[in-house]
């Protein structure tokens, strides 16, 4: 196992037993490393993958895969030629596998709100005071749409596939904020809507899904655990991980009643991508899915800008 890092000190603190590279190429071209994860800022994403494919490398790039699906569909042309070679590409699109996801997910498989027609998805957090980090400063791929929507919408698309129409009202809302801090999209469906909702300023969120159907809601509170878990130091296979979140709740008309929150688990996509490595399944996400998503990104971006609902192939 390598890491390329320019912090040579932080790495041999935090996993001594680690070689370190000193930038991505040297680790790219290190012969005993198989897989290559890109988890570079965003507008390096495409660059690093397409060389370490070219390098005979399996490869993971974080999301978003990349600054929009223009670029994205060169990924796509390169992961193709790489899969003629058995070479794996995903795209770590890791809230696929989020309790309060999965739980939804089950929820509508199981019928348990009839029919969906609407679905309010959103991931609110208190940050009033921007910092300066790449992420909230003018840049390719900076902003909370660039962080946050490819996770909102890749869930999206997993429950209800393509939209016909996006339109969007992406904000710059906080004092002092340089890059869009809060997101506003409706996805259109034949009788159903999606909201699809970020925010840097809810000091209260509200709740993370709410699903209407034609015999009930379902409401989830709270984000998945697994991220302040894992930045706790609690590992996936240790006792509690995936858990501590609220149960959903379920009203119909006979009343109200709870509903198991599902464990998440992340550890599940390293499982998937193992096993298509090996050749025994697909690629845990595809970037041909990925880029799709793209597609959608792009659309509210131009939505937001134009102040349209934009339709066809565009979303």
């Amino acid at each position: 196992m390598a890491i390329a890092s320019s912090s040579e000190q932080k790495v041999h603190a935090a996993y001594p037993e680690v070689r370190h590279h000193p930038d991505p190429a040297a680790l790219i071209a290190d012969p005993d490393v198989d897989l290559v994860i890109v988890t570079t800022p965003n507008d390096t994403h495409v660059p690093l993958a397409e060389a370490a494919l070219a390098a005979g490398k399996h490869v993971v790039v974080e999301k978003p895969v990349a600054l929009d699906a223009a670029q994205t569909e060169r990924l796509v042309a390169a992961a193709a030629g790489a899969r003629e070679k058995g070479l794996v590409t995903s795209v770590f699109h890791n809230r696929r596998w989020d309790g309060d996801f999965l739980t939804i997910l089950d929820a509508i498989d199981r019928g348990l709100v009839g029919r969906p027609v609407s679905l309010e998805s959103r991931f609110d957090r208190f940050r009033p005071e921007p910092r300066q980090r790449w992420r909230e400063v003018p840049g390719p791929g900076s902003g909370l749409w660039a962080d946050l929507g490819p996770h909102l919408v890749d869930q999206a698309l997993v429950l209800f596939g393509r939209p016909e129409w996006v339109s969007a009202d992406i904000a710059t809302v906080r004092d002092g904020a340089q890059v869009d801090d809060d997101a506003h999209v409706v996805l259109g469906y034949d009788r159903l809507r999606v909201v699809l909702g970020a925010s840097t300023l809810a000091a209260r969120p509200g709740p993370r899904f709410v699903l209407h159907g034609t015999t009930g809601t379902l409401v989830i509170e709270g984000l998945d655990p697994q991220e302040p878990q894992l930045a706790d130091g609690h590992l996936p296979g240790q006792e509690g991980y995936g858990l501590g979140a609220s149960d959903a709740t379920l009203t119909t008309a006979e009343g109200t009643s709870t509903i198991p929150r599902l464990r998440g688990g992340y550890l599940d996509f390293y499982t998937r991508l193992r096993d298509a490595i090996l050749g025994l399944d697909d690629a845990p996400v595809t970037v041909e899915e990925a880029l799709v998503v793209m597609q959608v990104i792009d659309a509210a971006r131009l939505s937001s800008t134009e102040g349209r609902r934009v339709t066809g192939e565009t979303a």
